[in-house]
């Protein structure tokens, strides 16, 4: 048998033949391959639901090759809210890959569902009074409520609302309190317009008034909500009109959000008036529904930039009152991410464009109407088309890690310079002040005259007892009472009694 050398000579033989020079270290043939060859450039793949013309334009223009999502090979999938529900399904066995990025988060009808929203609403409004926080101030219980139904000076940013049929004997109650009003009721599952109609009566709601004396299973409802309508709109031209912006939110913890600096203005096409409810083309201002009337132009789409808002009230109002309004819509739209934070399934997987959809009134306040989680990235107009396409190619500069592809350990922090025409959202603190006093409002317009009588009664009624009782004491002695009122007229400097005491002693 052959003797085989000792493990340490071995060794020596095999650096013998490795290495030729000190200190280098020469690399194996298939190492030298590796190295000699250029690593190519991992290609980003994507997949849609549905043909956009936006999105898949600026998809192509980055090089991106699109698969079938079927497979689940994509990087980036731009779904709709079903597919994004189905992938997070419990009973769904596919599982995302750290190089996979989706445009939905989990439960997003947190926002999107009207009845949700106003949930989440009103329980972000009474954490914040609970913890006493500056933001949960009110007026005093004098002051008339408004639109919004409640005292709240920050936090007064969506119409009163009732959800139904649940809330229907807290409407009644509601509606009683001003017969001539009008209200606004929406389905909470649909969209685009459909389903929306206005009432002035309880007899249109005979449906609801069933529903809430009877039992169902909360499933079965169709549920919707009911709010007051606007009836004081901004108008141009004569025409009503609302507000599309653009959110895009990154993470919720912590929240992450930006608000788009372009949008436009979606206007009726017919004028206002608001004593004829039922033609619902001088009150929706969906395009779904405008594009249904004669009156459409599809030239311009019946839309305007938001710029051209902010120069139309500069050069009515004033400067500087687009900038306020701005921050106002801003504000309104942070106090609405805040609200769904704690309860939104914060998968880091994810991100989410929103349409908001805004209204202000003649007072320049603004009013959150609806959240869209999948805002129409279809083009009717020209301008249209470029400002969606300018749109999601900020979108994907903002969300897009550096290295070009999807990566779920990234901290979702930007490049400031990459925002562009993004604004971020920054949370809203105010300073513990003072609540101002409630504006004074007389249907008579004598309210003043009649605080000055009260406040002079009230200095008159100490000095007026003393007198009556000294001129009491004077009538029981009928022997002394000639004498003691033909002095009264002296002592009137001292004594300081009204005119009328004394004319009463003096006939007594």
């Amino acid at each position: 048998m052959k003797r085989h050398g000792s493990p340490l000579k071995n060794l020596r033989s095999k650096c013998d033949d490795q290495i030729g020079e000190p200190h280098l270290v020469r690399p194996s043939p298939r190492v030298s391959r590796r190295l000699a060859e250029p690593q190519p450039k991992k290609c980003v793949l994507y997949s849609t639901d549905g043909e956009k013309s936006a999105v898949i334009c600026n998809f192509e223009k980055r090089g991106w090759q699109q698969v079938p999502s079927v497979n689940g090979e994509w990087n980036f999938y731009w779904a709709c809210t079903q597919t994004c529900r189905y992938i997070f399904g419990i009973d769904q066995p596919y599982r995302m890959r750290s190089d996979q990025t989706i445009n939905h988060f989990p439960n997003s009808m947190e926002l999107s569902r009207k009845d949700l929203l106003i949930k989440n609403i009103k329980r972000y409004r009474k954490d914040l009074e609970r913890k006493g926080d500056p933001l949960a101030q009110t007026f005093s219980n004098t002051m008339k409520l408004g639109i919004g139904g409640t005292r709240y000076m920050h936090l007064d940013i969506v119409p009163m609302t009732f959800i139904l049929p649940t809330d229907y004997n807290l409407f009644v109650e509601e509606f009683h309190k001003n017969p001539a009003s009008t209200w606004i009721v929406k389905p909470c599952s649909k969209s685009q317009g459909n389903g929306i109609f206005l009432i002035n009566k309880l007899s249109k709601l005979k449906k609801f008034a069933y529903e809430a004396r009877t039992f169902y299973p909360l499933l079965s409802r169709n549920t919707s909500v009911i709010s007051k309508y606007i009836d004081n709109p901004l108008l141009i031209g004569g025409k009503k009109f609302d507000l599309r912006l653009f959110v895009l939110v990154t993470t919720f913890n912590p929240l992450k959000a930006y608000l788009y600096n372009e949008g436009f203005c979606r206007f009726c096409t017919e004028k206002y008036d608001h004593t004829d409810i039922n033609n619902v083309f001088m009150h929706l201002t969906n395009v779904s529904i405008q594009k249904t009337n004669q009156e459409y132009n599809s030239i311009h789409g019946g839309k305007w930039p938001v710029q051209n808002l902010w120069l139309y009230l500069d050069s009515l109002r004033g400067g500087g009152v687009s900038q306020i309004l701005w921050q106002r819509i801003s504000e309104t739209i942070r106090h609405s991410l805040d609200a769904v934070a704690p309860v939104m399934s914060n998968d880091r997987h994810c991100f989410e464009v929103y349409g908001y959809d805004i209204i202000i009134d003649k007072n320049l306040k603004p009013w959150l109407i609806e959240i869209n989680t999948s805002p129409s990235m279809h083009a009717t107009t020209p301008n249209d088309r470029m400002l969606k396409s300018r749109l999601i190619d900020n979108v994907l500069d903002v969300i897009v890690p550096p290295g070009g592809i999807p990566d779920d350990h990234w901290d979702k922090s930007p490049d400031p310079s990459l925002l562009t025409n993004f604004t971020v959202l920054k949370p809203v603190v105010r300073k513990k002040d003072a609540p101002a006093p409630p504006p004074t409002v007389s249907p008579q317009g004598n309210s003043l005259k009649k605080r000055r009588i009260h406040s002079a009664k009230k200095k008159r009624t100490p000095v007026a007892p003393p007198v009556v009782q000294a001129a009491a004491e004077q009538t029981d002695d009928e022997e002394e009472g000639p004498i003691k009122s033909s002095k009264l007229p002296m002592q009137r400097d001292t004594a300081q009694a009204p005119p009328i005491v004394k004319t009463r002693i003096i006939h007594r």
